[in-house]
């Protein structure tokens, strides 16, 4: 198992990382935090393979860690996952040594063929003795290859179910209604909606927000944004 700590201030992205991470065999989530500084206790303790990083967070920012891990010479790869797209950013990522470099939002399939392609990478490296250069060029070259636009739902989704709740959010597309609402609607569990809303706001169907009450958990909100039906039906006939 590639044992994989998220470093991600914002709530709601830490939580849809986590569910993405738990889609994809062979990965084992061993927190998911908010800052630097509660990653590091965890990153000395605790075996680590990877880190999905964010960069831009309250205190130390994500080039520090990057940083610190490089000086103590600790085997941890990175993601980055970060809104930031300038070129400084990016090239600032390859010296450090990242492995992929995610700029949000993204959807499911670009997480997936990271993630995936990563895992295949140390897969194939731990059965090598020795690497010939055709076996390194093909190792350091192939993401650009991997980047197909994939229509296979996400693991536990299905097609029914998410035509259904399609059909739902259609009938009240004007309105913002609650995770629980929906799940009401459709007739699914609140937990199992949640992963089919969080899949439309993945690929920019509906926009999410979460409110704040004065007690009790914090309640996302949703809305759709984008009616554009040819989002939804290749995941639909594919």
């Amino acid at each position: 198992m590639i044992r994989t700590i998220i470093v991600e201030d914002d709530p709601m992205v830490a939580q849809i990382n986590s569910l993405y991470l738990g889609k994809i065999d062979g990965y084992e989530l061993v927190a998911a935090v908010p800052t630097v500084q509660d990653a590091l206790p965890i990153i000395e303790r605790d075996q680590v393979d990877l880190i999905l990083l964010d960069i831009y967070m309250p205190g130390e920012d994500g080039w520090s860690l990057l940083s610190k891990i490089r000086w103590l010479g600790q085997g941890i790869d990175v993601i980055i996952i970060s809104a930031a797209n300038d070129k400084e950013s990016i090239k600032k990522a390859i010296r450090y040594g990242a492995v992929d470099y995610l700029i949000k939002p993204f959807e499911f399939e670009r997480f997936h063929t990271a993630l995936t392609s990563y895992k295949e990478d140390q897969v194939f490296i731990d059965e090598q003795e020795e690497l010939s250069q055709n076996d390194l060029d093909n190792l350091l070259l192939h993401k650009e290859q991997h980047h197909v636009a994939c229509t296979e739902l996400p693991k536990g989704l299905t097609k029914n179910t998410l035509k259904l709740i399609w059909e739902k959010m259609l009938e009240h597309q004007a309105e913002v209604f609650s995770t629980e609402e929906m799940a009401q609607l459709v007739g699914i569990s609140r937990v199992s909606m949640r992963k089919y809303l969080f899949f439309f706001a993945d690929i920019h169907i509906i926009e999410t927000e979460i409110v704040y009450g004065a007690i009790g958990r914090p309640i996302f909100k949703h809305k759709i944004v984008n009616l554009d039906h040819q989002l939804i039906e290749k995941y639909l006939t594919s």
